[in-house]
């Protein structure tokens, strides 16, 4: 019996990160992102507000990496979000591609705590990115 579906099979690589994201326990994750401002040089001067707003991935599943080594360090943690979620968002933003994205994400949340991006990393296969990898940071309360 063969398989005459008619959809790309190029996407097989997706649907199935999709699938393993959703059975492992696939939650949500808010990235915080600035808004663009139609004049910098107003907004460098303070007279337009930054906007910000929350863009929703879905299915995520985050992982705390190794324990810190020295008291103090700030706690690891890996963040796979699914390339399907994220390319949504840059068509949904009007965003090139997803390092753009996340250039522009302040903080990541997730079950109401923050985290910031250490680095971005994907996963391709067959030529298209089915997984990007995030090394989050736990963002720490800081006096004034």
């Amino acid at each position: 019996m063969s398989d005459t579906a008619l959809r790309n099979p190029v996407s097989a690589p997706q649907m199935m990160a999709d699938a393993l994201l959703r059975s492992v326990g696939g939650a949500t994750a808010l990235l915080r992102v600035t808004g663009a401002t139609t004049d910098s040089n107003q907004a460098e001067m303070g007279i337009v507000a930054t906007s910000f707003s929350d863009v929703v991935v879905s299915p995520v599943v985050m992982r705390r990496l190794r324990p810190p080594l020295k008291e103090g360090d700030a706690t690891l943690w890996e963040l796979l979000v699914s390339a399907t979620s994220v390319t949504a968002q840059l068509s949904a933003l009007d965003l090139a591609s997803a390092k753009a994205l996340f250039a522009m994400t302040l903080a990541v949340t997730v079950a109401g705590q923050d985290y910031l991006i250490e680095s971005v990393a994907s996963n391709e296969a067959f030529g298209q990115v089915y997984l990007y990898r995030l090394l989050l940071r736990e963002a720490r309360v800081q006096a004034v």
